[in-house]
């Protein structure tokens, strides 16, 4: 086997170097097939491969090979970090060419028959594949590269059983920071910002023109042909980009792309509307909330805020409102009419304790002298607000319910973006109240926060004194209008 595997990486070796002689292939070329030769010996090292499952298994699976429903008093932090099973290796009989595990039972992902007879839910094994996937891939580093159908089942216990670890990778926290930052520069469609995150990761040379880049990543963009959220889509319209200005992928993260591929084509195998990306969210909003280092603190900023320093308060509202169904849903409430969605193993939850810590973080960011364009954008949106509120035809539908025909429909999403916002808040509040308590304690403490405060009130002030008379007599005078009538 390796006597030809030899043969076959010289025959790559030579045909990429007459394509990069004569076809001027990418300058890259080499670089990708000597990676690609190098997992293809490590696929065939036996010894390596058990390594790596007791590895995975380590990190991912508290109880490999046993089953779940046997286990006594599970806490809720056993079944997040319990969420698959790798077989165990028996070095006994494992040799560099022979490897010797145990058997287990399982149905294929395909199988749709196999699934319906043991009763599994197809969305809680999404679940299980998509968290251990994204943990492998954002938290921890170490990571299974080919997550597809014929590497995983699903046990009869409901979990899934991973097979086949000869392609690992293993990626820094620096390009793990950078993963999650290039999502959420994307989601952000910030150009730019997404031009010099390619920079700092080196997909790009120094010295390459920036500005050209976000130029071509906006055009991009913008074409409406070209917006399906599904991981393949996403990578065709950034490889356009890439070809154009010579990208060159290191190898980690070409087998970061590959993993999260194969991740989405199994999931698809489930769940044919499945996209990785935009169920990815929660977890990434999860690790920006619960890691307090700088890089994180402040991809999270860029997250909320956009980079003129006005507030993305449609994404703020979803992010509270994230929060607040959880809190919901631990008191046994829902916000709206609709069914909280199951989250068996909790892994889309958050941690109260780093909620209020990035909220803390934030206020104390926008209060600093960098967040001072964020707090006169802050203003001038709560002076919009109240506009909305001292119109005069919202306070007779707030006071008087009349007018159910309003001929401002923003003033409409105004209030109700209002409305869903303290409730909102006021849901996750309930989770811990003493920790809210205590850090909006520590908060009002501050000079700069009692300063920030009566800025708002003497805008407010201002802006509407001669708003509140007019407004007051409009009502009264409906008021007797209803009385004499």
């Amino acid at each position: 086997m390796s006597v030809s595997l030899t043969l076959d990486a010289l025959l790559f070796h030579m045909i990429g170097g007459q394509l990069k002689r004569f076809a001027k292939a990418r300058k890259d070329l080499l670089v990708a097939v000597n990676e690609m030769v190098r997992h293809m010996f490590e696929e065939i090292d036996y010894i390596l491969e058990g390594q790596n499952a007791e590895r995975f298994a380590s990190l991912y699976a508290l109880y490999p090979s046993t089953d779940l429903k046997k286990v006594p008093n599970r806490s809720v932090e056993d079944k997040k970090a319990n969420l698959v099973k790798v077989p165990k290796i028996y070095w006994k009989y494992t040799r560099k060419g022979v490897l010797t595990m145990e058997w287990l039972d399982g149905i294929k992902l395909t199988d749709e028959e196999g699934l319906l007879e043991a009763h599994l839910d197809r969305k809680e094994l999404i679940d299980q594949g998509l968290y251990c996937s994204l943990r492998q891939l954002l938290e921890v580093g170490f990571f299974h590269a080919d997550p597809h159908p014929g590497n995983l089942v699903a046990t009869h216990d409901g979990t899934l059983a991973y097979f086949d670890f000869g392609m690992m990778g293993d990626i820094p926290r620096h390009f793990r920071v950078g993963l999650i930052q290039v999502l959420v520069h994307f989601v952000n469609r910030d150009s730019l910002s997404l031009a010099n995150d390619f920079l700092s990761l080196g997909f790009i040379p120094e010295g390459a023109d920036i500005i050209s880049i976000s130029a071509a990543l906006q055009k991009s963009f913008d074409d409406e042909s070209r917006q399906s959220r599904d991981f393949q889509s996403i990578m065709n319209q950034l490889y356009d980009v890439m070809y154009e200005f010579n990208f060159s992928l290191p190898p980690d993260y070409a087998l970061v792309i590959r993993a999260l591929g194969s991740l989405e084509g199994t999931a698809k195998a489930l769940d044919p509307e499945f996209k990785v990306v935009e169920s990815a969210y929660p977890f990434v909003i999860g690790r920006l909330l619960v890691d307090p280092s700088p890089d994180m603190r402040k991809i999270l900023r860029e997250l909320l805020i956009r980079n003129d320093g006005s507030i993305r308060w449609n994404r703020l509202e979803r992010l509270v409102a994230a929060i607040s169904e959880e809190a919901s849903e631990s008191v046994g409430e829902s916000p709206s009419s609709q069914p909280v969605s199951a989250n068996t193993f909790g892994w889309k939850s958050f941690d109260t304790k780093a909620v209020v810590g990035a909220t803390e973080d934030l206020l104390l960011f926008i209060l600093s002298d960098k967040g001072l364009r964020v707090r006169l954008f802050i203003l001038r949106d709560i002076i919009k607000a109240a506009d909305v509120f001292l119109d005069d035809e919202i306070v007779a539908r707030i006071f008087y319910h009349q007018f159910a025909e309003y001929s401002k429909p923003e003033g409409d999403d105004m209030l109700l973006r209002v409305k869903n916002g303290f409730y909102y808040f006021r849901e996750a509040v309930r989770m811990a109240p003493e920790t809210w308590t205590a850090m909006l304690f520590r908060m009002a403490l501050r000079p700069e926060f009692q300063n920030f405060i009566l800025d708002i009130l003497s805008a407010l002030v201002t802006h509407s004194k001669h708003r509140i008379p007019e407004t007051a007599w409009i009502s009264l005078s409906r008021l007797l209008h209803e009385v004499d009538s």
